[in-house]
């Protein structure tokens, strides 16, 4: 019998080769903060300094839209394409979303300026260290308490305190989810279904402060590239449509207001075929010594049986070679995946293994997560794909 080759279970990637976030000098985490600080909210630094202060600052989230995909798009997207290297004196340019880049965390990083070792939400799923199960951060399954598993206020909070007026301006859906109260709460929450009437309303809300914080949210061009992939007929409709909502709004700013257009993550198409989609379900070598599988396709936490942490880590790496980069828990934060620290009540929520990866493959589940195992478009890892988002600015 021949000796395994190489080829077999190629050299793992080293830890150090992953492009960690850029955190505190720019990130998603340091988007608020930074507009905070121009209107002189008490605690706030300003960490991307070209954005200069104004009075009335509104931040325009479009779910999904990855800075190489609007790259790759400017006919659909002539408005935004325009921002980027205007000669007006508006600027564009991609920041990080933050580890995973997936809704959950890079929301939470947004709304409370904190990165996801603080703010404690690191990933898809995650194991809650007090139960023992799986918590969906997303969707808040199972419940828990949402103020102890994320403690600290929102930036919007904050500012509000300090008499800026502040408004959230999404679908009626999110108004009293968990997510909104610990990652987008503060000031006022108005809800309205149709784009172009948030739009408006966002204009309205911007205007009606001397100083004012205002955030509005997109979500469609996620759902379209999950279901068909991101260069498909029916994501670039949503690009087009999402391209004259940002004009619409841009064309609505107050005296002394800035609109910053940015994204949660950007996202990969990944073929249907058992080299692309690696099956956790029926991969006995992954299954091996792993109590759950936590996380998301492209981002995972592996949380092993107590005493095989490291058999699974060794494992992992032999299976998944060069095609991810896998980690101890230990590793990963020490490497800064989850920003410059993280919180004693977030460590045990991180994976004993963190898995994330570098190439166009998946590790599905489709026994356990049906769902998220047939989506064309996946997101969650540190590639520019998933890592890179706008940072589009339009200034009255």
């Amino acid at each position: 019998m021949s000796q395994p080759t190489t080829w077999d279970h190629p050299e793992p990637l080293a830890v150090s080769s992953a492009p960690v976030p850029h955190y505190g000098t720019g990130s998603l985490a340091d988007l608020l903060p930074t507009l905070a600080a121009g209107m002189d909210v008490p605690g706030m630094s300003a960490a991307i300094p070209e954005l200069a202060p104004a009075d009335r600052n509104c931040v325009f989230l479009i779910d999904g839209l990855g800075w190489e995909q609007l790259l790759a798009h400017p006919d659909e997207a002539p408005f935004m394409s325009a921002l980027i290297g205007s000669s007006r004196g508006d600027t564009g340019r991609p920041i990080t979303a933050g580890y995973p880049a997936t809704t959950a965390t890079s929301l939470a990083s947004v709304g409370t300026g904190l990165p996801p070792g603080a703010h404690g939400l690191p990933g898809y799923t995650v194991r809650n260290p007090d139960t023992g199960e799986l918590m969906n951060q997303l969707r808040w399954q199972p419940w828990t308490d949402p103020r102890a598993w994320q403690p600290y206020p929102t930036v919007f909070q904050l500012a509000h305190e300090a008499g800026v007026h502040t408004a959230q301006v999404s679908s009626p859906t999110f108004e009293n989810t968990p997510l909104t109260k610990i990652a987008l709460s503060g000031g006022t929450f108005r809800g309205k279904l149709s784009g172009e009437d948030r739009m408006d309303l966002a204009a309205e809300q911007l205007a009606a402060g001397d100083r004012s914080l205002v955030y509005t949210y997109y979500a469609e061009v996620d759902g379209k590239g999950h279901r068909f992939g991101v260069d498909s007929d029916a994501w670039r409709g949503q690009l087009m449509y999402v391209d004259r909502l940002v004009q619409r709004l841009a064309e609505q700013l107050p005296p002394r207001a800035a609109l910053y257009v940015t994204a949660d993550h950007g996202m990969i198409d990944i073929p249907f075929d058992e080299q692309h989609r690696i099956d956790f379900d029926e991969d006995w070598e992954l299954r091996a010594g792993v109590a759950l599988l936590g996380g998301e396709g492209r981002a995972r936490h592996v949380y092993a049986v107590p005493g095989a942490q490291s058999d699974v880590l060794t494992c992992w790496r032999e299976v998944l070679g060069e095609q991810f980069w896998v980690a101890s828990r230990d590793e990963a934060i020490a490497a800064g995946w989850f920003g410059p620290t993280v919180d004693e009540r977030v460590y045990g929520r991180i994976g004993d293994v963190v898995a994330a990866a570098r190439d166009d493959v998946l590790i599905v589940a489709s026994e356990r997560e049906p769902r998220e195992s047939v989506m064309v478009g996946n997101h969650g890892s540190m590639t520019p794909a998933e890592q890179l988002v706008p940072l589009l600015q339009v200034r009255s």
